[in-house]
């Protein structure tokens, strides 16, 4: 709101009843103001400026005085004033302006009224702003930093989302998954060991998804896909830098409340092994360069495809590591030990792959019957690898063993130059795997129909089938 002062304020002296301040006493208070002070009288006329107003815009006060405001801004010496808003508009104007200096201000220009209406002083004060324009970035980079973590949390949130399903047909694959079961249910370090392609991703899923830890993170690192200073960095953070004045959370962090699985644990470097064992012993972190302890609530699953036992034995893995995180180890099984369960996974790429490619694909009874009696050395990995490589170059709509990418006994590859390793009875091998499934599918479903359908053939096809291979075996 605009000011008013009676007239005799606005030269040296006071009113009746003011305070009897001195001249040099209402200099110095002028002079010790931090924020910048700049007075024109009536007609825009420069007649004041203390120190912090020459500070904040760089301008001298002996270039200033006595100077029309008009002139000031004709010659560019100031950019926008703030005092001709002001007595244009006879009432308070706010401004922001950068200085040559590189500073920042907000401005306030008043107009004070003598008692007859007239304009007789503009006070403009100018605050500088430049620091907490500083902190403001600041503020919002911590802001966005903390948006982006918590976009990457929602990420892997995501990726846990519902327990993957796992294909446990085969006795020996269902003990496994009893296993699991109960391992999901205790809060403890788990280490799933077998050979590649086996399926450990999937079942480390699987367990987050079935404990307490079910709605937080769940976060995967592969630790032999990283430098030893890479992988320091991403799993335990980094110190506040010019680059990131917070600090950079690693994955360890990250996962606090969740799981993490460390994919590969044996390749994990000697160094990082004993920050390993410091976080299973304390439940603390400290970020790389800095020494300030972080607490993590977190459940580490580790997976690996060497022998533990023995690096440990080669003084290639430390031991400590090894038994805090082999409190309940589960061994996956390699699909040659769990056959029962090749066609049932089998059947479910299919049906993902035909929608994947909107097909209408299928494997013949030779073909799945190959499929079964093959030894599968890259297990789930190259069962899938092989089924989408035959539903993308099969020609027709029924897939046969001739189709197929592999070589087993019984069958020659589609590729030219493999030879079989010796001769084969392909008839008696063919009836041989018939008669098995044959058997599997009616213990699996009690009844004719069911067993049948399993297998794509009607219930009398089935049963003449059986008595023929049951008469030729006896």
């Amino acid at each position: 709101m605009a000011k008013r002062v009676p007239a005799q304020l606005v030269g040296t002296g006071g009113g009746a009843g003011s305070p009897d301040f001195s001249q040099k006493t209402l200099e110095t208070v002028f002079e010790a103001s931090y924020d910048g002070i700049y007075i024109t009288d009536g007609d825009a006329v420069t007649i004041m400026i203390n120190k912090s107003y020459e500070s904040i815009t760089g301008l001298k006060r002996e270039d200033m005085l006595g100077k029309r405001m008009h002139d000031l801004v004709k010659d560019q010496i100031i950019s926008q004033s703030g005092t001709l808003a002001a007595l244009e508009k006879r009432e308070p104007v706010t401004l922001e302006q950068v200085f040559k200096t590189g500073k920042h201000a907000i401005i306030t220009s008043t107009p004070i009224f003598d008692e007859e209406g007239r304009v007789v002083l503009v006070v403009t004060n100018v605050r500088d702003i430049t620091e907490l324009n500083s902190l403001q970035k600041e503020l919002e980079e911590s802001w966005a930093c903390n948006l982006q973590y918590y976009s990457e949390l929602e990420i892997l949130r995501r990726k846990v989302g519902r327990a993957p399903k796992l294909v446990a047909r085969d006795p020996a694959m269902q003990a496994v998954l009893r296993v699991a079961d109960k391992a999901a249910e205790l809060d403890i370090p788990i280490l799933l060991e077998g050979e590649t392609g086996t399926g450990k991703q999937d079942f480390a899923r699987y367990i987050a998804s079935k404990s307490r830890r079910k709605k937080g993170k769940f976060i995967e690192v592969n630790c032999s896909a990283y430098s030893e200073e890479e992988l320091e960095f991403e799993l335990f953070g980094s110190a506040p830098s010019p680059q990131a004045k917070a600090g950079t959370m690693g994955l360890l962090e990250l996962a606090n409340g969740g799981t993490i699985l460390l994919q590969e644990v044996g390749e994990l470097p000697p160094k990082l092994q004993i920050r390993l064992v410091r976080l299973l012993r304390t439940g603390v972190v400290t970020r790389v360069g800095d020494g300030k302890l972080y607490p993590v609530d977190i459940r580490i699953i580790a997976s690996t495809t060497q022998d533990l036992k023995a690096l440990v034995e080669g003084k290639k893995f430390r031991e400590e590591l090894y038994y805090g995180l082999n409190v309940l180890p589960i061994q996956m099984l390699p699909l040659r030990q769990r056959r029962e369960d090749i066609l049932p996974l089998v059947e479910e790429m299919c049906i993902e792959l035909n929608k994947k490619h909107r097909q209408k694909k299928r494997f013949s009874h030779m073909a799945l019957l190959t499929l079964q009696s093959y030894a599968w050395p890259g297990n789930l990995r190259e069962l899938r690898n092989v089924v989408e490589s035959a539903m993308i170059l099969c020609g027709g709509d029924v897939i046969e063993p001739g189709d197929l990418p592999i070589c087993t006994e019984g069958k020659l590859s589609r590729r030219e130059g493999d030879e079989l390793p010796g001769p084969v009875d392909l008839r008696q091998v063919v009836e041989e795997l018939e008669l098995k499934y044959i058997r599997s599918a009616y213990r699996r479903h009690g009844n004719v129909r069911d067993a049948a359908r399993s297998l794509g053939m009607d219930p009398s096809t089935y049963v003449r089938k059986r008595k023929k291979l049951e008469g030729r075996e006896t």
